[in-house]
């Protein structure tokens, strides 16, 4: 697997496994059997707040900050050593001490909680299983310099009420860490080795100054919750700093996209072909509804243009449970994956009924993938069409 493959597949699925003794693609650091990309230059995607720019929204990011610090409170039992990987800790007294940081011991705040948790650990900041919870491979990615901001918080943060705890299993939590996970036992402790240079050879060419533009533009471009103007970052305007920037994407299996003189980032059509996706057969079904009721119907209808895949009309809940014979609980859990990645948003009740629209991530498509997902669209909406016909038919002398 080359590194821009090994990049394009940890963007999509999360940490990397490794083999024993297989080499460390570059832009990662090894952690006990697993690869997680690291930073240009040791930046993390804070970065953008210096800019203005807005990072992805997390939801309820308020409860999911505090329950990753009451993670932290109770895994990080040792501040004289790395925070990562600390100890495990039963998800009870982790909600114990989210109680006591919040003042409030409601079902309500329990179950936002339990949510949080259940964001934590498909993004791989903890590592849930069977009423055990341990922090996952993405806190190792913290820099050193931090650690004394964390150290000071923990310190401030109170401890939980109740002493010795029984240790419960909670079906939810038991659900949302996976059938396929595997047990929480600890993994080595430390790095076992550091990130590998992946940039310097394009980066060294340039003075300070310019260098942190470059990489102030690169986190914005694999970062930013939307496009980002063109006039907001020095090296998106000049064409050879931009030069640079479409090369330390194309390490990393991505590629620039423009759209008039705004600029983000997308998965690299050849990586993309061999990465394949991360979503199930469930996700891939309700976004499928999804699309056909908030992107096809209303371009029949002549209410959107014809290369928009983004869309104010929304697909009540309601909608998708007429039309999918997925369970209740299988559609949440699909509807809850497809907002984490971006590519479902929820529109709140108001005027009109709520629901949910394609996602952010729709701005990342290339023109080949727009192309392909057109075609996609037509077959899943209209599979006897004549239209539908014609897609089957370029297909089939494209393979000959």
């Amino acid at each position: 697997m080359t590194a821009a493959h090994a990049h394009a597949a940890a963007r999509a699925a999360g940490p990397l496994p490794l083999a024993e003794g297989a080499a460390t693609p570059a832009g990662m650091v090894r952690l006990a059997g697993l690869a997680v990309p690291v930073w240009p230059d040791g930046v993390t995607p804070s970065l953008l707040e210096e800019y203005q720019v807005s990072p992805p929204p997390v939801e309820r990011s308020g409860e999911t900050r505090r329950v990753l610090a009451a993670c932290l409170k109770c895994c990080w039992s040792d501040l004289s050593a790395d925070p990562w990987p600390g100890a495990t800790a039963p998800v009870e007294r982790v909600l114990d001490t989210y109680r006591a940081l919040i003042g409030r011991t409601d079902d309500v705040m329990r179950n936002w909680a339990v949510g949080a948790l259940r964001r934590l650990h498909d993004s791989a900041w903890v590592v849930m299983a069977d009423g055990f919870v341990r922090l996952g491979p993405r806190c190792a990615t913290w820099p050193v310099e931090s650690y004394g901001q964390l150290k000071e918080l923990m310190r401030r943060l109170p401890e939980p009420e109740r002493g010795e705890l029984t240790v419960l299993r909670d079906a939810d939590l038991v659900e949302a860490a996976g059938p396929d996970d595997q047990s929480l036992a600890q993994p080595h402790a430390g790095r076992i080795d550091g990130a590998r240079a992946e940039f310097d050879d394009l980066l060294d060419a340039f003075d300070e100054r310019r260098r942190a533009e470059v990489v102030a533009a690169f986190m914005a471009l694999e970062f930013a919750a939307e496009p980002v103007q063109e006039s907001r970052f020095a090296a998106l305007r000049d064409p050879a700093p931009r030069r640079v920037l479409a090369e330390m994407l194309a390490r990393r299996g991505r590629t620039l996209i423009q759209q008039r003189e705004r600029w983000t980032s997308g998965y690299d059509d050849a990586v993309a072909a061999k990465t394949g996706t991360a979503l199930g057969e469930s996700e891939r079904a309700v976004l499928t509804l999804v699309l056909i009721h908030s992107v096809a119907i209303p371009r029949a209808e002549g209410l959107l243009p014809e290369d928009s895949w983004l869309s104010p009309h929304a697909t009540p809940v309601d909608e998708l449970r007429r039309h999918t014979q997925l369970p209740i609980g299988e559609l949440e859990a699909a509807l809850r994956v497809l907002r984490h990645a971006g590519l479902l948003a929820q529109v709140k009740a108001g005027e009109e009924a709520g629901g949910y629209v394609p996602g952010p991530q729709f701005h990342r498509l290339t023109q080949a993938a727009r192309r392909r997902l057109q075609e996609e669209l037509i077959l899943a909406a209209g599979p006897h069409t004549p239209l539908a016909a014609a897609v089957r038919a370029q297909r089939k002398t494209g393979e000959e």
